[in-house]
């Protein structure tokens, strides 16, 4: 098995509109190790959500393909590039994204369920108190404090064991204390799962943390910012 997770060759994203064509990215290649902790910097509008989604396989470049855990997604429909998401990949957004109507215990299960897990109780139970949780299973999001939200988050995405994590400005929406508390955690559960974690940040201290980091610099990806 290749040690490249995520393979990106002469990305290019262009979007037009009837006045002007607009590029976002502009001929990225780039390879991430299995297990490696990766942030992608740069200022704002440089493409850093952009290219992350690409990665993902959550948009299609203009020109260009990425392989994600050995296949190209170039090469796959809309379904079956959901259905490679759900067995490799794992999320964690800056707006946290949990399902108001459920228990931050449900909103844990829901994937482990979508898998047909068994133990999707006991699992999501486990990582709710990895996280600090154990006394909020049966709070509602809205229930939640910010920092909350994003660790119940956390534990959804390391739920089914992924071995890739993208995150999406994770601390963004959080004060510095429990931005701080929310990257250890990251960072643990990086390191214990072994998972691979592709991290968007315009947090410099976040992004020291990663093994590497790239950076764009208005679509362009710039030489290594650490």
């Amino acid at each position: 098995m290749s040690d490249q997770v995520i393979v990106a060759v002469h990305l290019s994203k262009v979007v037009h509109s009837s006045e002007a064509e607009l590029t976002i990215l502009d001929n990225v290649s780039l390879s991430i190790e299995r297990g490696a902790s990766v942030a992608i910097v740069g200022a704002s509008g440089s493409g850093k959500s952009t290219l992350l989604s690409l990665l993902a396989g959550l948009d299609l470049p203009s020109k260009g393909d990425v392989q994600l855990a050995g296949q190209s997604l170039g090469a796959l429909n809309e379904d079956q590039r959901a259905a490679l998401r759900a067995e490799h990949v794992g999320f964690v957004f800056q707006s946290f994204q949990l399902l108001g109507s459920l228990t931050a215990l449900e909103n844990v299960m829901l994937p482990l369920e979508l898998k047909g897990r068994r133990d999707a109780r006991d699992q999501a139970d486990r990582l709710l108190d990895r996280v600090g949780l154990s006394a909020r299973t049966t709070h509602y999001p809205r229930q939640l404090s910010g920092g909350e939200q994003q660790r119940v988050a956390i534990a959804r995405a390391f739920a089914s064991e992924p071995d890739i994590l993208f995150a999406d400005e994770p601390t963004g929406n959080l004060d510095a204390a429990t931005g701080a508390k929310i990257t250890d955690l990251l960072f643990d559960l990086n390191r214990e799962q072994g998972t691979t974690l592709v991290m968007v940040t315009h947090d410099n201290r976040l992004a020291e943390r990663c093994a590497s980091a790239l950076a764009l610099d208005a679509g362009r990806l710039q030489e290594p910012a650490v």
